[in-house]
């Protein structure tokens, strides 16, 4: 994606020149998953013009039955060719914004959410720019296709160079994305066993959102091309590392394009600004959690010992930290690491409480408190019981989210109120569900 709005007759003539059959208009649901739908090519250009119709009451989180009628509008910017289809299955996609039938911006369209909590940042001068990390392990599909249990596709670690296909795996994912005009800054081995890392390049928060969604989309299509199974999920394999999203975030000054987080003079290298937009997002941590870290299993990444955060702090060096300081040669990528976040959640959403609670530190002019440098998983227990704690499950996240007002009006009323009972039922589910890690344990005994 260029993010550079294309016109209707630039669009229908690279669909013309590539010889393109089918257009994909996508959206996300609240939770997050990729909603399709399909049209021949023949069909886009009234789809341009007048956008199409669908019915949102089958949407998770979208509308009742009886205000089901919804608009899709498609955003011109983010018009690419799907690389894994061609011949008579040529296809290229589309983003959509969705509407109301009276033409107003669609209060449970995540994207719209995101979209709104930039407009706010505008309005103080801000641009608010974002590079998430998403990591993902590729896992080897039984005989029959089973999934359970995961088994990691190969014995590789930290860096290291895989015996296996997956360097040349890494690398196809990378042209994949280079086709969708997401340009990958590195890729590598992650710490844990079939477990990967593609970065790409940093960008406004709606850019790398749009970009996040195509990210799962792409690795999980050329995974599969390949005979293997990448999963998003943040911890499918007990004692060994999960999967994070780690969210580099930084403010521009809209008029400048300066950084608004650098401050050579400072210790840490933060301005003012910065250090009130940790205050916020520390203040606020736990309120975001649910949104950050959206599944019953992300509070099994969230524990001390696999490099995940657990106490809500920050610093310079220290991974063990909330919000880290990353160390950056050049003032202008003077930026600030959020390490809660993992690939399962809605980018839109995450980037968009990201934002909001970040903001309410400066609207506010909150003090970040002091920085805590030494490994927190290290410290005594006197010193520990000082630093406030991220939430321990999904259900203790959902409360704190209910509690907190600044995030819920970020999200709106409309969304924050179907996120949370969905997630509710869902907390439910396993609270019900008897594990195999009971039978094992009580079984026999009892």
């Amino acid at each position: 994606m260029n993010n550079t709005p294309l016109s209707a007759a630039d669009i229908l003539s690279r669909v013309e020149q590539n010889n393109l059959k089918y257009i994909d208009l996508q959206f996300t649901d609240v939770i997050g998953v990729v909603k399709n739908i399909t049209i021949p090519a023949a069909e886009l250009a009234d789809a341009l013009t007048n956008g199409i119709w669908f019915d949102g009451s089958a949407i998770e989180g979208f509308a009742r039955v009886a205000e089901s009628d919804m608009h899709l509008r498609p955003d011109s910017s983010t018009f690419a060719i799907v690389p894994w289809l061609s011949g008579e299955e040529a296809t290229a996609r589309l983003i959509c914004n969705v509407y109301t039938p009276d033409g107003q911006p669609f209060i449970a369209d995540p994207r719209a959410v995101l979209i709104r909590a930039t407009d706010e940042a505008a309005q103080l001068g801000f641009v608010y720019n974002t590079g998430p990390e998403l990591e993902f392990f590729l896992l080897k599909p039984g005989p029959n296709g089973e999934l359970i249990p995961p088994v990691p596709h190969d014995a590789a670690s930290y860096f290291d160079v895989p015996a296996d296909r997956a360097t040349g795996l890494r690398r196809q994912m990378a042209s994949t994305l280079a086709a969708f005009g997401i340009e990958v800054e590195a890729m590598h081995h992650e710490v844990a066993q079939g477990q990967h890392e593609i970065d790409f390049r940093y960008s406004n928060a709606l850019r790398t959102a749009d970009n996040a969604v195509t990210f799962r989309v792409a690795m999980k299509m050329i995974a599969q091309l390949n005979g293997l199974y990448a999963t998003f999920m943040p911890k499918p394999i007990r004692g060994i590392a999960g999967s994070g999203m780690h969210v580099h975030q930084s403010l521009t000054y809209a008029v400048t394009g300066a950084n608004a987080f650098a401050d050579p003079g400072d210790p840490h290298g933060l301005s003012k600004i910065a250090k009130q937009f940790i205050a916020g997002q520390l203040a606020h941590a736990r309120g975001m959690c649910a949104i950050l870290a959206p599944l019953v299993n992300s509070y099994k990444r969230l524990v001390a010992g696999y490099e995940a955060p657990v106490y809500i702090s920050w610093a310079r060096v220290n991974r063990s930290a909330l919000i880290r300081v990353p160390r950056s040669s050049l003032i202008e990528s003077t930026r600030l690491e959020i390490r809660c976040p993992d690939p399962s959640c809605n980018p839109y959403l995450a980037f968009a409480v990201m934002l909001a609670a970040g903001l309410d530190g400066i609207k506010r002019e909150l003090p970040a408190p002091e920085a805590t440098e030494e490994n927190l998983y290290a410290l005594d227990t006197e010193r520990r019981g000082t630093l406030c704690l991220l939430p321990g499950s999904l259900d203790e996240a959902l409360d704190e989210l209910e509690k907190d007002e600044v995030i819920r009006a970020a999200l709106g009323p409309h969304i924050c109120d179907r996120f949370i009972n969905a997630k509710r039922l869902e907390w439910d589910d396993y609270r019900l569900e008897v594990t195999p890690w009971e039978l094992d344990k009580y079984l026999a005994n009892f």
